[in-house]
């Protein structure tokens, strides 16, 4: 196989491989023993997911997170300098968005090394996809700020740029502190503005639906401990 970095994304959820990642991407894999990894034991039960057989043990992890420091990232590349293939997986959906892996594919690109990114879920584009806003404008804003006055003020930051710019927002949370985002995203918002909230996308109990502010209050599920992404537009 060429070498390459290979970005390989992996199920947003506990959903078949079969139903979100091509056959293609396993056969890659195969021929992959280094990895670039967000967490070394979630990688590992993925690859024994997509083949039972797969020498774990015979494989090369190299983990990156927030806590890695920069100059370990570099090193990790040496197996793809010396003409091996290398592959990236996050912890779920695909690698290098919103995600650390990003860092370890600007240091292949600025060394010219051939990086190759597989087809797989991403909620971001699914989100925007199921919820009606505008597809042709939309911005990650990734995690809001944690403290309530700077939060309110961003969400209201997010939703002046949807008034003045036509731009769908989308942000995320963790998932045990998504009561309390919806919670300011109705106190702050106005009651017009549209929000999808998506939620397990790909996953057997999949939630999407879009309503106005007004329509969601008193009306919100609760999302505790479900990972979720949130979309705002007029």
């Amino acid at each position: 196989m060429e070498t390459a970095l290979y970005l390989l994304p992996v199920t947003l959820g506990d959903t078949p491989l079969s139903n979100v990642l091509p056959q293609y991407n396993s056969e890659i894999i195969a021929g992959i023993r280094h990895f670039i990894v967000e967490d070394v034991r979630s990688a590992r039960r993925f690859l024994r997911k997509v083949d039972p057989q797969f020498d774990i043990d015979g494989s090369v992890f190299y983990e990156l997170n927030k806590h890695t420091a920069p100059e370990v990232v570099a090193g990790y590349l040496k197996p793809l300098q010396g003409g091996k293939p290398m592959g990236v997986i996050s912890e779920a959906g695909c690698p290098a968005v919103a995600d650390p892996g990003a860092d370890v594919v600007a240091i292949a690109q600025r060394k010219g090394l051939k990086v190759v990114p597989l087809v797989g879920p991403s909620s971001i584009i699914l989100s925007v996809m199921a919820s009606g806003f505008n597809g042709q404008s939309f911005a990650f804003n990734g995690y809001l700020p944690i403290k309530a006055d700077e939060r309110a003020k961003k969400l209201r930051q997010l939703e002046q740029r949807i008034y003045n710019e036509d731009q769908t927002q989308l942000f995320i949370e963790t998932p045990y502190r998504n009561g309390k985002m919806l919670e300011d995203i109705m106190a702050s918002c106005r009651p017009q503005t549209k929000l999808c909230i998506a939620a397990n996308l790909t996953c057997e109990d999949e939630f999407v639906q879009t309503r106005t502010v007004k329509e969601w209050k008193g009306r919100v599920p609760d999302l505790s401990k479900i990972p979720c992404i949130f979309l705002l537009y007029k």
